[in-house]
């Protein structure tokens, strides 16, 4: 991988980790359709560090309460006391089934999962989702006069779970680790904005994981040589700076808009994948 290669790709993964148009099918799709080689979902965990210290930045504020408030609850005998305390837990609770899926299907995530007609099928389920998710939004709205539960002290321990399960989702490329989540949290009754910061937090030890396990066993393939350790460490770096611009625009974005916009270009984007598969510009070979 070349130097330029690593900041466009870390520019990709910037830009599209939070924003729900899927950042493992950009990582498949633009080295594909730039006749590069896939870098690999060793190589795409690992520059998710650069985006997760981005939202760790980001999310300053509500993480050091998070911190703060669990620990607090703990030392004092009573883990569930305050709204902090609680949220904490439900983020550890919506980890697992990301860490047991991604344990039990690990070579499945490597490989056929990368091909591009999955990414393709991925890209259009997901999508469902999030047009679900937003129509549901829009009748709740027109009933109750209100988007959703608004606020991270509004987490109820079925949001949790749900946006748990859809996080697990997420190890598909073309699916979105934030689409996903964000639409299981609107229909689960939270509002976008609310839905956004809690899948966000949701995401830090789950990436955090896969970004260290990823490290260490194929420390070989990616961190082998000099060259291939600058070119990992530019593209997260490029990733971080991308990431913060992005997840808050994402997060002011959510206050007053839709996920519409989205929806509209993951379509476009399915439409260029299968379009190119068609032509042949791209192939979808066996992993």
């Amino acid at each position: 991988m070349t130097i330029l290669e690593a900041i466009v790709l870390g520019i990709v993964q910037g830009l599209t980790e939070f924003l729900p148009v899927s950042s493992t099918a950009h990582l498949r799709i633009v080295p594909a359709l730039l006749g590069w080689d896939d870098p690999g979902a060793a190589y795409s965990a690992v520059i998710q560090t650069g985006t997760l210290a981005a939202v760790c930045l980001a999310l300053r504020t509500d993480i050091a309460a998070l911190l703060k408030g669990t620990l607090t609850a703990a030392l004092t005998g009573r883990p569930l006391a305050t709204p902090e305390a609680r949220l904490g837990w439900l983020i550890v609770a919506g980890t697992i089934p990301i860490v047991a899926a991604g344990f039990a299907f690990k070579d499945l995530i490597r490989g056929e999962a990368r091909r591009l007609d999955v990414v393709l099928a991925a890209l259009l389920a997901a999508t469902a989702l999030m047009a679900i998710a937003e129509l549901a939004c829009l009748s709740r709205a027109r009933r109750l006069g209100s988007a959703g539960r608004d606020g991270l002290e509004r987490v109820t321990g079925r949001d949790g779970v749900v946006m748990g399960l859809a996080q697990a989702l997420a190890l598909v490329p073309g699916t979105s680790r934030s689409g996903v989540t964000i639409s299981a949290g609107m229909l689960a009754g939270l509002d976008r904005r609310t839905a956004a910061r809690f899948s966000f937090l949701l995401s830090l030890p789950a990436v955090a994981a896969a970004a260290l396990l990823e490290a260490w066993q194929q420390r070989d393939e990616i961190l082998g040589s000099g060259p291939q350790a600058v070119t990992l460490a530019v593209g997260t770096i490029t990733a971080g700076i991308v990431g913060y611009i992005a997840v808050r625009w994402l997060l002011k974005m959510l206050t007053g808009h839709t996920l519409w916009p989205f929806i509209a270009y993951r379509v476009g984007l399915a439409a260029l994948l299968a379009g190119s598969l068609a032509a042949g510009w791209v192939t979808s070979p066996a992993i």
